[in-house]
C-alpha cells in the first residue's frame, strides 16, 4: 500500500490503532505481525531504538504485504528515513516535529506521522507535508487541548494521541469525542520479552475497548 492508498483509507475509516513494538527482536517479528493482523491491527511500528529494527521491519513487511502498513518509530534523521525505505518500511513516525525529516519522508513516498504538542508544531508539520499527527506525549495533550487543536486544524488531518493510553473504553471515548482519530499503543500493548500469547491478550483487550469506545456516544 502506498501513500495515496493510506490517505484514501484514512478518509474512509479515520479511526485506527498503531501497535508500537519497542524492544522487539527480529526473531519474534514475524509471529508478532501475524498475531497483530489477526487481532485487527493494520499499522505496526518498530521504534529504531529496538534491537536490529531494520531487520524486524523487513520481516514484518514480508508477512503483512498488502494487509497493512509497517514502519519505524523514533525516526530523527533523513538518513534513518532512507534506511527505513530501503528495508521496505512505509511509516515514518517521530517523537518530534522536524520539517526536514517530514519533507524527506514525503520525497521518498513514505507516510509521515511526526510528534506534535502545540498548534505551532501541528501547523508546521502539516505545512511540511505530514500525513497525520502524533499527539505526543498524550499526557500533555488532554481532551480540552485536542478540542482546541481541532478548531484550527484541517478536518482531514488525523490526530492520534500516543503515550499512556490504556485498554479503557472510557478513556478512549473521551479522546475520540474530543477529536482524536485513534491511538498509538506502546508499553500497555507490548514490552520487550513479552510472549506472543500475552501480546495476543493485550491486542484483543485494546481492540475490545476501542470497539466499545467507538460504539457509544
Amino acid at each position: 500500500m502506498n501513500l495515496e492508498d493510506f490517505m484514501h483509507q484514512w478518509r474512509q475509516e479515520p479511526l485506527a490503532l498503531i501497535a508500537i513494538l519497542r524492544g522487539i527482536e527480529p526473531e519474534q517479528a514475524t509471529e508478532a505481525a501475524e498475531v497483530l493482523l489477526e487481532c485487527g491491527f493494520r499499522y505496526l511500528e518498530v521504534p529504531l531504538n529496538s534491537p536490529s529494527p531494520y531487520r524486524s521491519i523487513q520481516r514484518m513487511r514480508e508477512v503483512v504485504g498488502e494487509r497493512g502498513y509497517v514502519g519505524a518509530g523514533t525516526v530523527l534523521t533523513t538518513q534513518q528515513v532512507d534506511q527505513v525505505a530501503e528495508c521496505g518500511g512505509q511509516l515514518i513516525i517521530s517523537p518530534n516535529c522536524d520539517p526536514v525529516v517530514i519533507r524527506h519522508t514525503r520525497l521518498r513516498g513514505l507516510i509521515s506521522l511526526p510528534g506534535v504538542v502545540t498548534p505551532s508544531e501541528a501547523l508546521s508539520a502539516i505545512a511540511a507535508g505530514a500525513s497525520a499527527l502524533k499527539l505526543f506525549p498524550a499526557e500533555m495533550v488532554d481532551t480540552p487541548v485536542i478540542k482546541a487543536l481541532r478548531a484550527v486544524l484541517p478536518p482531514e488531518v488525523a490526530c492520534l494521541p500516543v503515550g499512556g493510553i490504556k485498554p479503557d473504553a472510557t478513556q478512549m471515548r473521551c479522546y475520540l469525542q474530543s477529536g482524536a482519530n485513534g491511538f498509538g499503543l506502546g508499553g500497555g500493548l507490548y514490552q520487550a520479552g513479552m510472549s506472543i500469547s500475552r501480546l495476543r491478550e493485550c491486542a484483543l483487550a485494546y481492540q475490545q475497548a476501542f470497539t466499545v469506545a467507538r460504539s457509544q456516544p
